[in-house]
This record gives structure tokens, C-alpha cells and sequence, in this order.
């Protein structure tokens, strides 16, 4: 099997699924991450762009993942970009990676650029190509999911639970490489909030870890 998490930034993909992706490549499945921005200046500097650059190659290869690529849309901005380059973009890697299962993150997150790449994303996953995707879901990103105002469409609803009992020690290892994003708990992107929630998400389900899904779309065959 083929798996394909979207990540909008640099670490988003581990916070959000960082514990299933190890799972995934332990049992023997093909892991790809495709990152869609890049932080430009004067926003950000030179520095902390390939600081955080070097940070998720190194993370997603500890993970087993086999590709990180970047799509290089830039960050905060991608409103300025015309939508049918952000589509064609995320198209061209599914068509390339014809994955099996797909992770997008929460369509009701606060940062615009999630909003954006999750509309984009599903325009290039319109089940009408050659290639039939199996299972698409939405992970949650800490600080960033449940942070905009409050409503039935911002709200994530979990669906499905992913057991990572025994990957969640290296998800947490594949985090503590992100040195210019962690910060100390209680913050959001903490490795302390981290585990908790992902405690809290198995103790839902009575497992001890798990990473929280809401299911998108499932073709079975």
C-alpha cells in the first residue's frame, strides 16, 4: 500500500500523523510526505526556512518515510497564488505517488493556508482518474485545530482511531528534531501536548495512544 500524508508546513505531518506513519512503514507500506509551502522572506529568514527544511527530511526519515518532496507555495500568501496552480501542483504528486490512503489536515483549522490546500487537494482527489484512492482522511494539527471560532464546520469530529501504543515514543523522537518549531508545554506544539493528546485520544477508544481521524471519503471494492 501506498500512503501520502499532505502537509501544509514543515512538522505538521508529524504532529498530525506522525505516530500512524511510523506504523505504516513498520508494517512494511510505502510512506510519502509531500510538504506544500515554503516560508519566503522578509516573513521569514534564510536560516530558520532551511533549518526547518533540514528538520523534516531528517523527522520523515526517522519515521521511514521514503520521500519528503516540497511544492515550494509560498507560506502565509498562498491566497496570491491563482487557484488552478495550487491544484495542478497537488495533482501532479498524487498522479505521481497514486497512493492507496491520503491524510489531509482539518478544513476547519485556524491557518488559512490548511483551508486552502485541503480545497485544493480535494479538486485533485475527485474520484474520476484512472487511479481509484482508497481512503482519504483529516488529521488534527495542535495549534492549529479547534483554535478558529467555534461552529459546526470548524469543529473536528473524529471518526477513526488509529492505535499508536507502540510508534508514539518515535513519534515523539521525530518531533524533538524540530528544534525551531517546539516550545515548552503548555504550548501547543510541545512534546508534552503531544503525548497528551494522544493519551487522550486513545483513552477514548481504551487504548493507551492513538492518533484521531475524521474519514473523509472510503471506496471499498
Amino acid at each position: 500500500m501506498k500512503v501520502l500524508v499532505i502537509a501544509p508546513h514543515p512538522d505538521d505531518e508529524v504532529i498530525g500523523v506522525g505516530g500512524t506513519i511510523a506504523k505504516r512503514a513498520k508494517d512494511g507500506h510505502d510512506v510519502y510526505v509531500c510538504v506544500v509551502t515554503k516560508a519566503f522572506p522578509p516573513l521569514f529568514s534564510d536560516d530558520i526556512v532551511e533549518q526547518a527544511r533540514k528538520e523534516c527530511r531528517e523527522a520523515d526519515k526517522f519515521l521511514g518515510v521514503i520521500e519528503t518532496s516540497f511544492l515550494d507555495f509560498p507560506a502565509v500568501t498562498l491566497e496570491t497564488i491563482p487557484r488552478y496552480e495550487l491544484n495542478g501542483g497537488i495533482q501532479k504528486i498524487i498522479q505521481r505517488v497514486k497512493p492507496d490512503e491520503v491524510y489531509l489536515p482539518h478544513r476547519g483549522d485556524m491557518q488559512l493556508d490548511h483551508k486552502m490546500i485541503v480545497d485544493a487537494a480535494m479538486v485533485a482527489l475527485r474520484p474520476k482518474y484512472a487511479h481509484r484512492i482508497s481512503r482519504i482522511y483529516a488529521y488534527e494539527t495542535l495549534s492549529e485545530t479547534g483554535w478558529d471560532i467555534p461552529n459546526t464546520v470548524n469543529e473536528f469530529i473524529p471518526t477513526v482511531y488509529e492505535d499508536i501504543t507502540d510508534t508514539l515514543e518515535k513519534k515523539l523522537q521525530a518531533m524533538n528534531i524540530f528544534q525551531s518549531q517546539l516550545a515548552d508545554f503548555p504550548a501547543a506544539r510541545s512534546l508534552g501536548a503531544i503525548e497528551a493528546l494522544a493519551k487522550f485520544r486513545g483513552a477514548t477508544v481504551n487504548v493507551m495512544a492513538a492518533e484521531a481521524f475524521s474519514l473523509i471519503r472510503e471506496i471499498k471494492v
